[in-house]
């Protein structure tokens, strides 16, 4: 039986002005995945830039991702503590800088420094702008909301594969990088100028003293929800494929290996993150709807992941066929959006007081995932002369780990929402009229 949504007592109003700020948000984060992925399409020419090898060249993404998978539950904290607008300018400065500093580096040492700049703020982006959605649009709306900044992420991965990869050829790398960092001063001013917290009359309650015994609590009480855990397994999960191939390794296998140029090669990459939006609508529409489908969304993309994958690289002959690396790169584009169920297990499971926490722990798995197979990619291509095929199965190992660990905690997650459902039946109709 289905009625209106239940607006809960203090839930935002949402509105034009939360689109604004929202939107604001977004722009952040828009920057800041530009800059995240900038390099994809920039790998070979580092290669020839800084004279170094495939495990040096891995070690740009692996470094990024390592400080930007550190920082996510300190950034949790950050967010739940000091607010979004604070947050975000930190790491809007932070990335801005790391991305021109990138632009400017004299040496491989100096390049790793600023990449690791540019991770720094970049973790400081996602998980704010979720924040920055609870507080300006109801709660049914979170699935939906959610999926939309993940959409506009996407989008800058667009201008990446499509503009940076362009400007790079046509006007080198300095002025690429140091160009691009400009959109970073520009999303500063408007959190400066014009971003809110929260809207009027929905203040968050006036924050305590902060010490080590209060993170560990937000920790621990975070952890201890199965919805936080199982939400960073499907992140872990479904995230990393289409993280390794975009961020670092797709265009060298699309050129080296396939023998495509890398003009083909940048259109196959355009190619997921065109599906990547298109299947993440769609993932937001089906969620916010059957909260049900959840956990059969993650599993069947990390299935059909795994299929097109194993396919890929175990084509017989020397190139794989332009129809299964295109139907390869579409089913690529599901892997963002699955990876964003995470959080809406994590949601429910969790107070308001612990959204940021929650969020930074879900985080941190697809981001470990994609580090690792960064590293192990790498270090497979130097150990065996370029071989693909070896080094892509390493894809393999992570998948069913994460795939063990959803299995496991599905259903004590279900029951524990079970629970939750309950108690806050028995609360409404015990409040007052």
């Amino acid at each position: 039986m289905s009625g209106p949504a239940l607006t809960l007592p203090g839930d935002p109003p949402g509105g034009r002005r939360a689109v604004g700020m929202w939107g604001i948000g977004v722009a952040v984060y828009f920057v800041a995945v530009t800059f995240r992925t900038s390099l994809g399409v920039a790998g070979l020419d580092a290669v020839e830039r800084f004279d170094i090898n495939a495990s040096a060249l891995s070690t740009f993404s692996i470094l990024q991702l390592l400080v930007y998978a550190g920082m996510q539950i300190p950034v949790g904290l950050l967010v739940d503590r000091l607010g979004t607008k604070k947050v975000l300018t930190i790491g809007a400065v932070l990335f801005t800088v790391g991305q021109l500093g990138f632009a400017l580096a004299p040496s491989y040492g100096m390049a790793l420094a600023s990449r690791a700049l540019l991770g720094c703020g970049d973790a400081m982006t996602f998980i704010t702008v979720l924040r920055l959605g609870t507080r300006w649009f109801p709660a049914r709306r979170g699935p939906l909301i959610a999926q939309i900044a993940a959409l506009f992420g996407v989008a800058g991965n667009l201008v990446s594969t499509v503009l940076i990869s362009r400007t790079l050829h046509g006007l080198g790398w300095t002025a690429t990088f140091a160009g691009s960092a400009v959109a970073g001063a520009v999303v500063l001013v408007l959190v400066l100028l014009f971003l809110r917290d929260h809207p009027e009359g929905h203040e968050p309650p006036p924050a305590g003293h902060v010490g080590f015994a209060y993170v560990r609590k937000q920790i621990a009480l975070s952890w201890s929800e199965p919805g936080t855990r199982l939400g960073m397994w499907v992140h872990f999960t479904t995230q990393f494929p289409a993280m390794v191939f975009l961020l670092l390794w797709g265009l060298p296998f699309l050129v080296e290996a396939q023998g495509l140029s890398r003009a083909t090669a940048g259109e196959l990459l355009t190619l997921v993150v065109l599906s990547n939006m298109a299947v993440g609508l769609v993932y937001g529409q089906v969620i916010a709807r059957h909260h049900g489908a959840r956990a059969p969304l993650a599993l069947g993309t990390v299935g059909v992941t795994a299929l097109l994958w194993g396919a890929t690289i175990a084509y017989p002959g020397d190139h794989t066929p332009m129809w299964l690396l295109i139907t390869l790169c579409v089913v690529l584009g599901s892997c963002g959006p699955a990876s964003m169920i995470g959080f809406d297990f994590a949601r429910p499971a969790n107070p308001p007081e612990r959204q940021g926490t929650a969020s930074g722990i879900v985080n941190i798995g697809g981001f470990t995932a994609s580090m690792t197979t960064l590293l192990a990619i790498g270090l497979l291509l130097d150990a065996t002369g370029d071989n693909y095929r070896i080094a892509f199965a390493s894809v393999f190992v992570l998948e069913a780990l994460g795939v063990v660990q959803i299995l496991r905690l599905r259903a004590r997650t279900a029951r524990r929402e079970r629970e939750r459902l309950v108690a806050s039946r028995v609360e409404v109709v015990h409040v007052p009229a």
